[in-house]
């Protein structure tokens, strides 16, 4: 491990530097520094003496040490003047005082001089140490200081040298909060210290859960599993300490406490009362928190025992009282080291006392995980399998797969130990359906890859012969799980043989899903004329049967299938149907279905700000069904942060992006993505490593996707052409689907590698290097096939939306780019196609159009367009596209030309202009420009009133008059 970074701190560190600045300044400051121990006091004293010694401040510390009823006095201060009398600088300064000097001698001798003599000289010694160089004096562990220490901090800060008018000094103090009980005698004195005016206190408070796991990853060099960082971070609770323990420990990630931090916890525990002991015992096995009556049934105490014995719990900082009559301890981790110091026959009893109380009480819900735990841990396993299904069934209830799928996996554990007899019994109670009803809880909390290996042990166990509705059941469940993981092969098979498992006559609702289900599996390996006939097929049947949320989803399919698929009119309203459908079947997975591909159908067509309402929309119904984690809100997240970045609300993308980090399951790292498309566009190139972490681990169609996104635009901004071709053609490799068709995304890849590419052609072209031009000539051309085939695609299949447009238009400007040169209509024409609403990639485009005007030598045009870039990118954050144009518009001295034609226009009407003067209409000017002629007709009207101009032939005169626009060249350039 390397040692432990400052992490999490930077407000402390301010207001401490702060007190360190004042005493460079003449002035005298005092901080008592408080926090629990392990929390980072030391840590954080130590960077601010080091800061302090580097700024050519004295430093002294001295360290309290516990040594129990035999305390050394003044312990702290003769460490200080020990190392003043080694270092020959103070040598004299020492000598100067030399009533303090004999504290040296282990304090004996001062018994010969008054205290107050002894005082008044070290305050004397401070201040004549602060007369030559700022001082910094750091006492740390106040909580273990003896009494004559106590007393002569005391004298230094209320009368001391923090009054003497030499000032110069800062006193930095720190203590154990979590040590001070009631009668502590450093109590007082922190009360009556904390009113003088130039003392103030600090309390070092838990590092946040994003801050330990920064710490946990920066100590550790190799890379953890994010399930080991957040059991850490669950566990450490915010105390750096804890989480140095935790990571150092053979296995992190597993149950119990490292011995090395046992030890520790368990000191304040040993020096309890045996009465408190058995209480802190007994509370241990309850849990974290624990009911006073619940206690003391469990203990056997008397009330008066309990209470002496709580109180002096209390006191010692080891539980704290809680809402409602209860107690909790102060760190988990202090309960699990006090619980694994029971004996095995001890644990077993207290488990069992708990479990018997609590099975007398009311039955509620919520006590149902209690009971079924110490049943567990009673070894009372028949008691504990009911108590656990009654868990799963209260999750369920409540909308929280993930604490049902633990509660079932619990089950099926327990179950081959329980007699049959002992076992719940009922249709719904077999193993193979508590099997497949956990898979679905693993579905819906995120857990993919579990939900499919829970489906396949259902499948294992399931006869077919005996049940052929359930084997279709099951094998239906386990094709929907698998396309979730993009085994879409596997998914395809088993969907047909549940399909080929129950007649299609008599109709059934089970025969309707395993049609549904194989509508989806078909679709997605390309089979989209099986898929259409079965959906229109089932369809039918679901009418007859009355089963509504089987004719919701099968008409989300055909609204994907037919015609224009879920941009057009006729898909939206087969989706909005649908969602009434689900609705009112409360079947909520099917309505996030829907409102998932309306939202993605606004934002094909180009609709972004259509689009938020309906993924706010799922997101609160998600919420609401406790299906935040599952697999289409997950898309809903990431489709939010994606349509934020894209209208260019990039701080609230990365402001959303964080909350959502919070709760993500470990399979929703890739909705992240938009927010480092933010951090790579601002220049932070880490989001690339971030990205790559997506391609760890199992294969993920999303993940890949984004990682692709992300590593190969990183590629291109650093000028590697080579690294972000490989880039496009690894991840297109990967995410294409079973029957060949490559992913929409592969013409925004091939877009992004195709600019580095066209860099390097120009690069060597310019250099007169013909033959490698013509090779990364050659390697666009490669790129710009992929591009046209994703985007314009076969007859059988519709093109792209406005985005894959946008892309496909800057892709063949970058690719006659590298292959003729820089085309000015052709980036208009891309500058254009992103108009639809992506902020960052217009000006992308647009600086690549203002550099074929500056090869055209139509500087004044350039000018125009470099500012329109310059504005967007300083708008954004976006510093390395601002570096490339300020360096376009210094080369190009296109700032002389911008002042030479400034306008009251903007870049658009700019262009609106130009074809005004070429006599074009509304309509004309639309299609030229990609826009509606609506909205050309806006541009046209402020043009007029800009210009005060009251007709379009007038306001064309006024802008030749006043240089506006400028006669067309013959040369397109």
């Amino acid at each position: 491990m390397t040692p432990a970074p400052l992490i999490g701190r930077e407000h402390e560190l301010a207001r401490l530097l702060g007190v360190l600045e004042r005493a460079r300044a003449g002035e005298a400051r005092a901080v008592l520094v408080a926090g629990d121990a392990g929390v980072g006091k030391t840590r954080v004293l130590d960077e601010i003496a080091s800061r302090g010694a580097a700024d050519g401040m004295t430093v002294l510390t001295g360290h309290c040490v516990d040594l129990g009823d035999v305390g050394l006095p003044y312990l702290p201060f003769t460490e200080v003047l020990g190392a003043l009398a080694a270092d020959p600088r103070f040598t004299d300064v020492l000598a100067g005082h030399p009533v303090v000097g004999r504290m040296l001698g282990g304090g004996t001798d001062t018994a010969r001089d008054s205290r107050l003599q002894l005082f008044e000289g070290m305050a004397a010694l401070l201040a004549d140490l602060a007369g030559t160089a700022p001082l910094l004096l750091v006492l740390e562990d106040l909580h273990w200081a003896d009494q004559s220490s106590r007393d002569l901090l005391r004298f230094l800060l209320s009368r001391g040298v923090l009054q003497r008018p030499a000032g110069g000094v800062a006193v930095l103090a720190s203590y154990r909060a979590d040590d001070l009980h009631r009668r502590h005698p450093l109590r007082p004195l922190l009360a009556e210290l904390v009113r003088l005016p130039a003392v103030e206190r600090l309390e070092l408070r838990p590092l946040d859960d994003t801050e330990v796991a920064r710490l946990v990853r920066a100590l550790e060099e190799r890379p953890l599993p994010e399930t080991t960082v957040r059991r850490i971070v669950e566990r450490a609770e915010g105390n750096a300490f804890y989480a140095e323990e935790l990571l150092a420990a053979t296995d992190p990630g597993a149950g119990g406490v490292p011995s090395g931090l046992a030890d520790v916890l368990l000191i304040r525990f040993e020096q309890l009362s045996e009465t408190a002991q058995q209480v802190l015992r007994t509370a241990a096995v309850a849990g974290r928190r624990v009911e006073h009556d619940l206690l003391r049934e469990a203990a056997g105490l008397p009330e008066t025992e309990l209470e002496s014995a709580l109180r002096e719990a209390l006191g010692r900082q080891l539980l704290v009282p809680g809402d409602g009559d209860t107690y909790s301890f102060r760190h988990a981790l202090a309960r699990e080291a006090v619980y694994a110091d029971l004996l095995p026959g001890e644990r077993a009893r207290l488990h069992g006392a708990f479990a018997r109380l609590l099975a007398d009480r009311p039955r509620r819900a919520e006590t149902a995980a209690e009971r079924a735990h110490h049943y567990r841990e009673s070894h009372d396993l028949a008691e504990a399998l009911t108590a656990s299904l009654e868990a799963a069934d209260h999750a369920r209830r409540v909308g929280a797969p993930a604490e049902e799928l633990r509660h079932l996996e619990a089950v099926l554990d327990l179950w081959p130990s329980v007699e049959p007899s002992a076992r719940p019994s009922g249709e719904a109670h077999d193993r193979v359906s508590l099997t497949l009803r956990a898979s679905s809880a693993a579905a819906h909390a995120g857990e993919a890859h579990r939900a499919v290996a829970l489906t396949r042990s259902a499948l294992a166990g399931v006869d077919q012969e005996e049940d052929s509705e359930l084997a279709a059941r099951v094998r239906y469940t386990l094709a929907g799980n698998l396309m979730t993981v993009d085994n879409l092969s596997a998914a395809f098979a088993h969907s047909s043989e549940a399909l080929a498992l129950i007649p299609a006559e008599p109709p059934s609702p089970t025969w309707v899903w395993a049609a549904a289900t194989h509508v989806l599996a078909a679709r997605q390996v390309g089979e989209r004329d099986t898929a259409l006939r079965v959906a229109q097929e089932a369809l039918a049947v679901a009418e007859r049967l009355g089963v509504t949320d089987a004719r919701a989803d099968l008409l989300i399919s055909l609204a994907l299938l037919e015609g224009d698929g879920r941009r057009s009119a006729e898909g939206r309203a087969r989706l909005r149907a649908a969602r009434d459908l689900a609705r009112t079947s409360g079947n909520a997975p099917v309505e996030l279905r829907a409102l998932l591909h309306f939202a993605m159908g606004s934002y094909e067509a180009g609709e972004l700000e259509e689009c938020l309402p309906w993924l706010t929309e799922g997101l609160d119904r998600a919420r609401r069904a406790g299906l935040l984690s599952s697999t289409h809100p997950m898309e809903m997240r990431y489709l939010r942060l994606l349509v934020l970045y894209t209208l260019g609300r990039w701080d609230e993308c990365v402001r959303a992006a964080a909350s959502d980090a919070d709760v993500l399951p470990p399979a929703g790292g890739y909705t992240s993505g938009p927010a480092w498309y933010v951090s790579l566009a601002r220049g932070d190139l880490t989001a690339a490593d971030r990205a790559g972490a997506l391609l760890e681990g199992p294969f993920d169609w999303m993940g890949t996707l984004i990682a692709g996104i992300v590593l190969t635009d990183a590629a291109a901004m650093a000028g590697d052409p080579g690294a972000a071709v490989d880039r496009v053609r690894s991840t297109v490799a990967a995410l294409t689907d079973d029957a060949g068709f490559r992913p929409d995304v592969t013409v925004r890849l091939a877009a992004l590698a195709l600019s580095a590419v066209s860099d390097r052609a120009v690069e060597l072209r310019h250099s007169g290097d013909e033959a490698g031009a013509g090779r990364w000539a050659d390697t666009a051309t490669e790129l710009m096939e992929l591009a046209r085939d994703s985007a314009v695609r076969s007859a059988d299949r519709a093109p792209q939306g406005p985005e894959g447009m946008a892309w496909l238009a800057r892709a063949e400007a970058e690719w006659l780019r590298a292959t003729a040169g820089a085309d000015v209509a052709a980036w208009g024409k891309a500058v254009a196609a992103f108009d639809y609403g992506d902020a960052y990639e217009r000006a992308r485009c647009r600086l690549r159009c203002a550099e074929a005007l500056v090869s055209a030598e139509r500087r004044e045009e350039a000018a125009v367009e470099a500012a329109a870039v310059r504005e967007t990118a300083a708008r954004l954050g976006a510093l390395p596209l601002l570096e490339r144009v300020d360096a376009l518009i210094r080369r190009a001295r296109l700032s002389d030309a911008r002042e030479a034609t400034a306008s009251p226009l903007t870049a658009r009407e700019q262009d609106v202009l130009r074809l005004l003067a070429q006599g074009r209409s509304n309509r004309q000017i639309g299609e030229e420009l990609f826009i509606s002629g609506k909205t050309a007709s806006v541009h046209v009207s402020n043009i007029l009133a800009k210009l005060g101009a009251a007709s379009r032939g007038e306001a064309v005169a006024v802008a030749y008059r006043e240089g506006l626009i400028a006669p067309e060249p013959t040369a397109s350039g």
